[in-house]
């Protein structure tokens, strides 16, 4: 969903990548806890655009970062990229079309960009020449990873989503509404994002997300993946932050009730955020649940 609200980065990282050009490959700043090795930016051809992703990592165990709105690799998940364990996991955090580095084309909302998303991220990851791999992912990357996961489910391993939903309620719509003028976004959120995009494709890209999704609050159900939810064989944990602003409790218990087999993680304190608030908690949930 909002990717950006209340967001906490990883300053080291954040100041990494800053001087980044897609294809440069960063070496570790220091032999210290930063990096156990190092990140690389890179930009591959997928369905007819290019992907910029950064990765990270050695393990045999591909793991994808998926965005939420607005959002990016290096703006969502800089503790996750910076710490979930390299030994175990090879870590890909990509850019949706339209988002961060990958750009052009500009971003858009046509009725079917969630499936859109969905393919580019499992088109990425097989030109990447990972066999099989499992999704984290954060709101509106978490809707993605669903349907990712329901589409292609002998390609998904395991699955993280956190501060996503399957439909769309009047409730939510007014929720959206409130978040539609980036200028009434506080200077701590806005600030990176302003840095990553500029001020007038920052404040129109939101604009066109809002309208967007509410385009599902008019097709059945409000449906954005719901009907595939049964669809989804992987294993599943479902994290929600109980103080989460953004994304009702509801949605969480609905996907729980209808993804078979998941698990339900509620963190008290949590809000949208969980995952860089509450990181070193968020990344041993995920570790051990990958394993």
């Amino acid at each position: 969903m909002a990717a950006a609200l209340g967001r906490r980065g990883a300053p080291r990282l954040l100041l990494l990548l800053s001087a980044l050009k897609p294809g440069v490959h960063v070496p570790r700043a220091r032999p210290s806890a930063a990096f156990s090795s190092a990140v690389t930016s890179a930009r591959v051809a997928v369905n007819g655009v290019h992907l910029h992703y950064l990765r990270t990592g050695e393990g045999e165990h591909g793991v994808l970062l998926l965005p939420g709105m607005l959002g990016s690799g290096e703006t969502d998940f800089g503790p996750q990229i910076e710490n979930l364990n390299k030994k175990l996991f090879t870590v890909v955090a990509w850019d949706p079309r339209g988002y961060g580095h990958s750009r052009p084309p500009d971003r858009d909302f046509p009725v079917g960009f969630f499936e859109r998303d969905a393919e580019d991220a499992v088109g990425l990851m097989k030109t990447l020449k990972f066999e099989k791999v499992s999704l984290l992912g954060w709101s509106d990357g978490g809707i993605t990873a669903l349907i990712a996961a329901a589409r292609h489910p002998s390609y998904v391993h395991r699955m993280v989503i956190w501060g996503a939903n399957a439909y769309v309620t009047d409730q939510d719509e007014r929720i959206y509404q409130g978040i539609r003028d980036v200028s009434n976004w506080s200077e701590r959120t806005r600030k990176p994002l302003e840095a990553l995009y500029g001020f007038d494709y920052f404040a129109r890209t939101c604009e066109k997300w809002v309208d967007g999704i509410a385009q599902f609050k008019h097709l059945p159900d409000g449906s954005i993946c719901r009907h595939l939810l049964p669809l989804v064989q992987c294993p599943t944990l479902i994290v929600h932050g109980e103080k989460d602003p953004l994304v009702p409790r509801f949605h969480a218990d609905f996907i729980h009730e209808h993804v078979r087999g998941s698990r339900l993680h509620l963190m008290p304190e949590g809000k949208h955020n969980l995952h860089l608030r509450f990181a070193d908690e968020f990344n041993k949930l995920a570790e051990d649940f990958l394993q």
